[in-house]
């Protein structure tokens, strides 16, 4: 199995009927990847977002989604204790995992913008046994409002070399649910991936 279907383990198809919009604002591939490139036996997820709930839901989802069974979450691995990146590493080629996909909460950006109002004409109204020529008005009052954009960035490191392989960020504004949210930033991911060529279409879909 080539690099690329560990990559597809990563981002197997989530299809998101109504979600949120979410756009890929940069992208990094090594140019030493390649279809050739050795597959990784067993890679640890990190998800480093709002809160420990959310890490783990992040985690789970993506775990759930490897086709190999191969990915494991660090919050069930990974020691609040353990500091020492020499001894981390140490442990984690000990275990047997070569692969780490990192997906991280890198910047809120917050902005304010004003909405518009709406009016709406009626027409001429009738009043004392006379038609008067008067109109009505009626609608919404303008307002601003604060839009929050969330940039997330997705890394996979090879534990070996301590390389960094691929990373893309993207970027949703004003999400309402976390687990549509997820699904649409992994989806654009692997999109991207797909467009790069380093996953198939039908390596990703494959249960």
């Amino acid at each position: 199995m080539k690099f690329k279907l560990v990559l597809s383990a990563l981002l197997i198809t989530l299809l998101v009927g109504c979600g949120p919009t979410v756009t890929l604002t940069k992208t990094w591939t090594d140019p030493s990847l390649n279809g050739d490139t050795k597959p990784f036996n067993k890679v640890l997820v990190i998800a480093q977002l709002k809160d420990d709930s959310t890490r783990r839901i992040a985690e789970d989802k993506i775990v759930a989604s490897s086709p190999r069974g191969n990915f494991v979450q660090s919050y069930n691995y990974l020691q609040p204790s353990e500091q020492d990146e020499k001894l981390v590493i140490a442990d984690l080629t000990r275990d047997g995992i070569d692969g780490i996909i990192l997906m991280r909460l890198t910047d809120i950006e917050k902005t304010t913008s004003y909405v518009q109002g709406t009016t709406y004409y009626g027409g001429w109204g009738y009043r004392g046994g006379y038609y008067g020529g008067y109109g009505y008005g009626y609608g919404s009052p303008g307002y601003y409002q604060e839009d929050k954009t969330y940039y997330v960035e997705t890394n996979i490191y090879d534990v070996k070399t301590n390389k960094l392989l691929w990373t893309g960020t993207v970027s949703t504004t004003n999400p309402s649910k976390l687990d549509t949210t997820l699904d649409a930033i992994i989806l654009a991911v692997k999109t991207e991936l797909n467009n790069k060529g380093l996953i198939k279409k039908e390596e990703v879909t494959k249960k």
